[in-house]
């Protein structure tokens, strides 16, 4: 059995537990980064309202961690592609775990955005590794269905932290929703010790005698006939260097309109999912209401993001993805423009929820299948690391025109037009051979 036919065994066949269980554990840890990505926007009213802060305050502190995750996933990213997917979360889960601790032991703003640089170390690198994961444990049938619902754990970790937050903040304050994300992030450092594997991928890239061993390992676990010897790649696909192979014509055109396409979504994302809860107390509701709102919008998130993938089975999950994007569009417009009804409000809420999660996880599902194995890390990172720019720069640039007394229609016009750039590039990306739909 040589490295092809191993891959579309699995490529091809059914999923047994095993695969379901990887799976898992990467929801699990896509939870707890929805959690710790998300947690300033539930302690942002209460730190503003501690520290008084001005709005241009709160933007740096939001795009803090963001500036951090630009540089995780550039930076730390691409060494999953050399040292293995595992030890890099592994690393980034420890990262999550001591400065979500640092943040909550934090005593002034400039020692907070410290703290949250630091973090976002973590969260922009952990995400590349754990959609490599899912993608290359997934059969073709299953895997924009599977990465749907990573995406959708990204949700309810979002959902959960403001649950939460609303009464540890009440009875403990706002350092407590730190605490409680690090506890989280500690636990799930052990999980992955014990529970997560290598990526089969990556240890077909490594012909040695270790190797074979975790090989042999690894493919029993999945049901498949183990190697007598190291199993030969089928082409001479991994002695190609990884960045000359991103520069080729082919690669580079999708490696751009991915980019952008993420970029664009993260700019719009991140500006609504940290603004909404101080826009809503700006608008005279209470700090309850204000996290119930960002409730609805990751509850809708959820429907939205695991509905994309069950289209995914039988549609263009680009197409599908493009089309939540333009009503996305649509919504954050109405919102900005909308008359101060709550009930009128919260409906916008739960469409952009709906449709923006969609969204995001149809871009998720897209860059495995754009990448082939030995980029898929270094990849997605490049892209996602761009994105997280994108994710800086919009709640920053919300906080300058907020603080510039714009009309609220028009900052939401403004900050909702990159949804639509967004779904013209992700609507003509072609997908990579390797994986076919």
């Amino acid at each position: 059995m040589d490295v092809s036919e191993i891959k579309q065994t699995i490529y091809h066949g059914k999923m047994n537990h095993f695969q379901i269980l990887v799976i898992t554990i990467c929801v699990l840890i896509s939870l707890i980064d929805g959690f710790d990505v998300l947690t300033i926007a539930f302690v942002a009213p209460s730190i503003s309202t501690q520290w008084e802060l001005s709005p241009e305050q709160l933007g740096v502190l939001f795009s803090a961690g963001l500036v951090g995750m630009v540089l995780g996933a550039l930076v730390i990213s691409p060494f999953a592609d050399k040292l293995g997917r595992r030890v890099i979360i592994l690393c980034c889960l420890v990262i999550l775990t001591i400065g979500m601790f640092a943040s909550g032991l934090a005593m002034s703003h400039t020692e907070l955005v410290i703290a949250r640089i630091f973090t976002g170390l973590g969260m922009g690198a952990i995400l590349p590794g754990i959609n490599t994961v899912v993608a290359e444990y997934s059969s073709n049938r299953y895997r924009s269905l599977a990465i749907s619902f990573m995406a959708a754990g990204y949700t309810v970790g979002a959902l959960i932290g403001g649950v939460f937050s609303i009464y540890l903040i009440k009875y403990f304050g706002w350092q407590s929703v730190f605490y409680f994300g690090g506890i989280f992030s500690a636990i799930m450092i052990g999980v992955v010790f014990y529970q997560l594997p290598e990526s089969l991928d990556f240890i077909l890239g490594k012909n040695s005698h270790k190797n074979l061993t975790k090989l042999n390992h690894l493919l029993g676990k999945l049901g498949l006939q183990r190697c007598d010897s190291f199993p030969k790649a089928a082409t001479s696909q991994a002695e190609v260097q990884h960045f000359n192979l991103l520069l080729t014509p082919k690669m580079l055109k999708a490696t751009i309109l991915l980019c952008v396409s993420n970029f664009m979504l993260m700019c719009s994302f991140y500006f609504l999912a940290n603004w909404t809860p101080k826009i809503l107390v700006n608008l005279g509701y209470s700090n309850a209401l204000s996290i119930t709102g960002s409730l609805l919008m990751n509850i809708f998130g959820i429907a939205g993001g695991i509905l994309l993938g069950w289209f995914s089975k039988k549609y263009s999950v680009q197409k599908a993805s493009a089309l939540m994007l333009i009503v996305a569009f649509i919504a954050v417009t109405l919102f900005g423009f909308s008359a101060n009804l709550l009930p009128l409000l919260f409906t916008l809420i739960a469409f952009i929820g709906f449709t923006i999660y969609g969204a995001m996880a149809g871009l998720y599902a897209t860059a495995p299948i754009v990448f082939p194995p030995q980029i898929r890390a270094t990849g997605t990172g490049i892209v996602l690391g761009l994105a997280r720019l994108g994710a800086a720069l919009g709640p920053y640039i919300a906080g300058l025109l907020i603080a510039a007394e714009l009309p609220r229609g028009c900052y939401f016009f403004i900050l909702a037009l990159p949804l639509l750039i967004a779904a013209s590039c992700i609507y003509i990306i072609k997908p990579y051979c390797e994986l076919p739909d």
